[in-house]
């Protein structure tokens, strides 16, 4: 495989320098996916805010009141996005048997618009 015993040394270097560096590349490409995660968590946290602040949307403890009223269970995810034209908060719910619920609200109306439980 080698011609002589530099050119096998050379291989080991290169070698032992990709599994040192295989895992920072690995954890690099991870971290960018969390920065996209975390800049689209600030955005939708912005949007809420500025929705509320002009009267689009009701505050998130009204919503999540009026889901309480229709499903028991632990909220375990809550996005906001705009659907359709308008603001909606989407709530995920293990209920008491371990299933989990997803529930799409009307933002400015807390009216549950959809429910979709997994099987």
């Amino acid at each position: 495989m080698f011609r002589n015993r530099k050119s096998a040394h050379v291989g080991l270097r290169v070698l032992a320098a990709c599994f040192v560096l295989y895992p920072v590349v690995a954890l690099s490409e991870t971290a960018q996916d969390d920065d996209d995660d975390d800049v689209n968590d600030a955005r939708e946290h912005y949007e809420a805010r500025e929705a509320l602040r002009l009267g689009q949307v009701r505050p998130l403890d009204q919503i999540i009141a009026v889901v309480r009223k229709e499903i028991a269970g632990d909220i375990i995810e809550i996005e906001f996005e705009r659907n359709d034209g308008r603001y909606v908060y989407e709530l995920e719910i293990i209920d008491p048997s371990g299933r989990v619920i997803e529930v799409e609200v009307d933002a400015k109306t807390a009216e549950i618009l959809e429910r979709e439980e997994d099987e």
